[in-house]
């Protein structure tokens, strides 16, 4: 495959797209402090007129998501619109569309922290102390900020015990919040995946979170658009099954792979290399998100 055009910005691939699905945390902010670079590449976007969908997979409701933002110095301006992984699951939740959800029953064990506990806002379940008690579990992510998967081995083996079916909120593998990783929702999903449990995920890649996605953006052409983000494993994995262009951003969670800090520009070589090592190739690259 032909080497993948990198950029020293952003400026000369704003013509060649109409509409931007852009991902949040390692692309506009890393959990702490936004990227004052990012924001202005935004405002630069929206100055030539370009229709932008920020879309994350935070175990939140979207709006919760934009008064982060906003606290952050993310104006909820320079996005016509802001889904997330979060909302697209309590959607799922709320409106039992679906066979697979209508068949769940009622009652749910929520694995997460108290700062996701909006998600459980609006829906008609009975959210229950006892995973004994439980039809199903909802997972959007660890309790604290060390955690590892063994504190969860315990509460994944009697969920599967139960055979309780798992929605998980945030297919995250991991994040790194002000400059340290830690895990999120998806490795304790895969883990319960390797215990033979099932689990249906919402949010990149998977194709669902798209075809909610796209129509907010209102772009109807697929190659003029192009998600940009951090994580070949969703962002650039899920603009490809999607059909659209996707712009990797070197500088967030393949960073250290790459021997990058922020802002720098990787080796060109082995960022082909690690292309291939995961098996997706993005449109086009850049350092950071900078104009």
């Amino acid at each position: 495959m032909s080497a993948t055009p990198l950029y020293s910005g952003f400026a000369p691939l704003a013509e060649r797209y109409d509409g931007f699905i852009v991902d949040l945390w390692g692309v506009l902010h890393d959990g702490v402090t936004a990227f004052p670079d990012a924001v202005a590449c935004l405002e630069q976007l929206k100055s030539r007129g370009k229709r932008i969908v920020i879309l994350s997979n935070a175990p939140r409701r979207a709006q919760e998501v934009i008064q982060r933002n906003q606290e952050l110095g993310i104006a909820p301006e320079l996005a016509d619109a802001v889904y997330s992984s979060g909302e697209d699951a309590w959607r799922h939740l709320k409106d039992r569309a679906d066979p697979w959800t209508q068949g769940l029953g009622r009652r749910c064990y929520h694995l997460g922290p108290e700062r996701d506990h909006g998600m459980r806002d609006g829906l008609d379940y009975d959210f229950v102390q006892d995973l004994g008690d439980a039809d199903f579990v909802l997972l959007t992510g660890t309790h604290s900020h060390d955690a590892v998967v063994g504190d969860y081995h315990e509460v994944l083996q009697a969920a599967k015990a139960r055979d309780l079916a798992m929605i998980c909120a945030n297919p995250d593998l991991e994040v790194i919040r002000g400059g340290k990783r830690e895990i999120c929702a998806g490795t304790l999903a895969e883990a319960y995946e390797d215990l033979g449990g099932q689990v249906r995920y919402h949010g990149k890649p998977h194709p669902g979170i798209y075809a909610a996605c796209l129509p907010l953006l209102q772009v109807s052409e697929r190659q003029r658009v192009a998600a940009i983000g951090d994580s070949l494993r969703t962002d650039v994995a899920g603009a490809n099954g999607a059909g659209i262009g996707s712009v990797f951003v070197c500088d967030g969670i393949h960073g250290e792979t790459l021997g990058l800090g922020p802002g720098q520009a990787p080796d060109p070589a082995r960022l082909e290399a690690l292309y291939g090592a995961a098996g997706h190739f993005p449109s086009a690259a850049v350092p950071t998100l900078r104009w």
